[in-house]
C-alpha cells in the first residue's frame, strides 16, 4: 500500500512541494512487518518505524557525488519510483542500502526538488531524507536527524589561475560568486566572506550542477558548497580548483558542527526509525564514509 500511496502523492505533489507544503506527520509509522529480522548486532527491526519491510526515502537525484540520476542500475544504482527508467545512484545510495542490508529492507527511492525534501517527510509519503543535508539547528527544529553520516568542510571553488585562485582566506576572495538554494552555503557562507570581502553576491542557483556549471562557464568568479561536492566536479573538470581555507582559523567561514555535520532526517518523534539508522552507522568513522564517497566519486556521471 505504501508503494501505491508514494506513488500517488509524487504525482499529486509535484506542482505543490516547490512551494515547501505539507503539515502532516508519518511519526506513528511504528512496529510491524518485520518482526523477524535481525539486525547486525542483534537489534531487530521490529520496532523500526518501518512499518512494510520498505524504506522510502527521497532525494534530488541531482546533488553528485551525494546523488545522481543514471540511464541503467549499473555500479548498484536502485530504480527512482516517480521517475520510469531512472535510477538514482552516488554516496548518498550507498548508505541506504547499506541500512536496508543491515535489517532486510527493500530500498525504494523517490527524486523531489531541493524545497520538497521536507514537505514530503512531513506529508508521510516518505520514511526519511538521505541527501546531504547538514544536521543545521533551523532544520533540526523541523525534522530529527540520524547521524552524522558525513563530515564535510566548507570551500570555495574557481578556476585555475583566476584573480581567486590564489587567495588564502575568505577576506581575499574577490568577484561574483553564488551557492544553491536553501544552503547555508548561500544563506550564511557568503554573506560572511561579503563582510570581508569586495565580492558580489549573484542569484543563488536551483541545484548543485547548475551552481557548478556557473563556475566551470565563467558566469560567476567563484561558488561556495562543501567538500564532496567540488571533489566530484574536479574529477570531471580539470580547469576547477579548491579552496580550502581550513588552516587560517582566523580568515575562514564561522559555522558550527551542525553545519558541517551531514545527517538523515526522520519525521518528528519517529525514535523507532532514527535510532534504527543511528545502530548503523554508529560503528562507522570518519575514514569508512570517505572511503564510501571516494567510491562514489569514481562511478559518478559527468555532472
Amino acid at each position: 500500500m505504501k508503494r501505491l500511496l508514494t506513488l500517488l502523492m509524487a504525482l499529486a505533489m509535484t506542482a505543490s512541494l516547490a512551494a515547501c507544503g505539507g503539515t502532516g506527520s508519518s511519526g506513528d509509522t511504528a512496529d510491524s512487518g518485520n518482526s523477524g529480522t535481525t539486525a547486525e548486532g542483534g537489534e531487530t527491526a521490529g520496532s523500526s518505524g518501518v512499518e512494510d519491510g520498505v524504506l522510502t526515502i527521497a532525494m534530488e537525484c541531482a546533488y553528485a557525488p551525494y546523488n545522481w540520476s543514471q540511464s541503467d542500475d549499473s555500479n548498484g544504482a536502485v530504480p527512482i519510483v516517480n521517475n520510469p527508467g531512472s535510477y538514482a545512484n552516488g554516496y548518498d545510495v550507498m548508505i541506504a542500502q547499506r541500512i536496508c542490508d543491515t535489517y532486510g529492507w527493500e530500498l525504494e527511492i523517490m527524486s523531489l526538488d531541493w524545497a520538497g525534501l521536507i514537505p514530503a517527510l512531513q506529508a508521510g509519503t516518505i520514511d526519511a531524507v538521505i541527501a546531504g543535508q547538514s544536521m543545521t539547528e533551523d532544520r533540526m527544529a523541523e525534522v530529527d536527524m540520524a547521524g552524522p553520516y558525513f563530515y564535510a568542510s566548507i570551500v570555495c571553488v574557481t578556476k585555475e589561475g583566476s584573480d581567486v585562485a590564489s587567495a588564502t582566506g575568505i577576506s581575499q576572495l574577490t568577484g561574483t560568486c553564488t551557492a544553491q538554494t536553501g544552503t547555508i552555503w548561500y544563506d550564511t557562507c557568503l554573506p560572511q566572506a561579503a563582510e570581508v570581502a569586495d565580492i558580489e553576491i549573484m542569484p543563488q542557483t536551483e541545484d548543485a550542477p547548475a551552481m557548478i556549471m556557473a563556475v566551470e562557464s565563467g558566469t560567476v568568479n567563484f561558488i561556495c558548497t562543501d567538500i564532496p561536492t567540488p571533489s566530484g566536479a574536479c574529477a570531471r573538470y580539470d580547469d576547477l580548483t579548491i579552496l580550502d581555507f581550513s588552516d587560517n582559523a582566523e580568515d575562514n567561514f564561522d559555522v558550527s558542527e551542525g553545519d558541517i555535520n551531514i545527517g538523515i532526517s526522520v519525521v518528528k518523534g519517529n525514535t523507532q526509525l532514527k535510532d534504527a539508522i543511528d545502530t548503523v552507522l554508529a560503528p562507522l568513522n570518519g575514514d569508512i564514509f570517505n572511503a564510501i564517497m571516494n567510491e562514489a566519486i569514481a562511478v559518478q556521471p559527468t555532472i
